[in-house]
Order: C-alpha cells, then sequence, then structure tokens
C-alpha cells in the first residue's frame, strides 16, 4: 500500500489505500520510514497520495493499539527533515493527524484546492510527535501553531497558503507535473552543491 518509483535521482513514494482514507499501519508507516533513509541517495523525494486524502493519519484500529504514539512517527519526519536532497509533499488532499509530521518535514508543500489541514491531538488526549509542534510554530508561527493543535481547527489550504503552511496550490491534473518542475534545479545540480545550498537554509 505505499509504492515507490524512482527516476534517476527524482522518487516518488505514494500512499495507496484510498478506500481506508490513506490511514496507516505500523507496517505502511515502517514502510515510509525505510524509503525516507533509503532516499539519502536521492536528488528528490516526493511524497503523495491516491485518492481525495493525503493521509487521515493512524488506522483506527492501529491507533487504538498504539500507533498514535508510535516513535515511527517520529522517526520518519526526523528522516524526511534530514534529507540533503529536496523533499516535497504533494497533498492530493486533506491530511491530518500525525500524517501531519511528515508534511511539515518536507522542504515544500504543495496542495489541490478545497483540501483541509488538522491535527486533532487535543481532541483525541494524544500528545503531538516531538518535533511537529516545533515546525509548526516556525512555519506559521507560535498562535497559529495554537490554532490548529490547542483549538483544533481544520484549517482550508487556501487560507493555510496565506500562514505560509503551503507553498502552492495546484490543480489536481498538474500536482505531479508541479513538484516535478519544482525539482529541476535540483535535479540538474551537483549533489554536493544542493546539500551546501539547504544547509545554508537550515
Amino acid at each position: 500500500m505505499i509504492s515507490l518509483e524512482k527516476d534517476d535521482g527524482y522518487w516518488i513514494a505514494v500512499i495507496d489505500r484510498p478506500d481506508k482514507a490513506n490511514s496507516l499501519t505500523p507496517e505502511m508507516l515502517e514502510r515510509l520510514c525505510e524509503i525516507a533513509e533509503a532516499a539519502r541517495e536521492a536528488r528528490v523525494l516526493v511524497l503523495t497520495g491516491v485518492g481525495k486524502v493525503f493521509s487521515a493519519g493512524a488506522d483506527l484500529e492501529a491507533a487504538r493499539a498504539g500507533l498514535a504514539t508510535s516513535p515511527l512517527w517520529e522517526r520518519l519526519s526526523g528522516a524526511i527533515a534530514r534529507l540533503p536532497g529536496l523533499s516535497i509533499c504533494a497533498l492530493n488532499g486533506t491530511v491530518a493527524g500525525g500524517a501531519m509530521g511528515m508534511a511539515l518535514a518536507c522542504d515544500l508543500r504543495l496542495s489541490v484546492p478545497g483540501a483541509k489541514v488538522f491535527y486533532p491531538v487535543m481532541k483525541l488526549g494524544f500528545l503531538p510527535q516531538p518535533s511537529d509542534p516545533a515546525r509548526l510554530s516556525a512555519l506559521v508561527g507560535p498562535s497559529r501553531a495554537r490554532m490548529i493543535l490547542m483549538a483544533g481547527q481544520k484549517i482550508p489550504v487556501e487560507e493555510a497558503l496565506t500562514w505560509g503552511l503551503i507553498d502552492r496550490i495546484v490543480e489536481p491534473d498538474a500536482l505531479m507535473t508541479e513538484a516535478r518542475a519544482l525539482s529541476l534545479d535540483t535535479l540538474g545540480a551537483d549533489a554536493a552543491h544542493a546539500r551546501a545550498i539547504k544547509a545554508m537554509i537550515r
């Protein structure tokens, strides 16, 4: 339910469980971790999904069994954040819960129109993964981070764009074309050069 396409240094990881809103099982989350860790060999990693939802986070049954607080979420977002190349989250739809960590850890976030971002940890009684609040706050500021994490607001991507949480809104049929277009300079550069520029931004 997680597929990986490789085109030279351009990798696309796809969450493919649309009948369950692309919610993640432990096995799917482990596979995403493995891909993100291996993607140090890639120039660009794109994360996307199939259907109308990018990911609803943890599968409900797995969440009840402990997946909602699994260290795998932090392992995944940490691996994405450490990538020396460009990482892009191409949101094919709404992103929720622990799956927000993937989006927050990426360098760029694209979205189709009409999607929402939310992270209902307050309502569900869980703490967010350790690095997520700081990454969220760095992107949108402390007050808006509280709007999402403490007030439980579902933010339309059109509003999230003005906050800096989403970088560009793209029609569904152009989403992956846009992701590829944004990757061209990095794909064409020397890997060490791209790595050095990314390190300077950090």
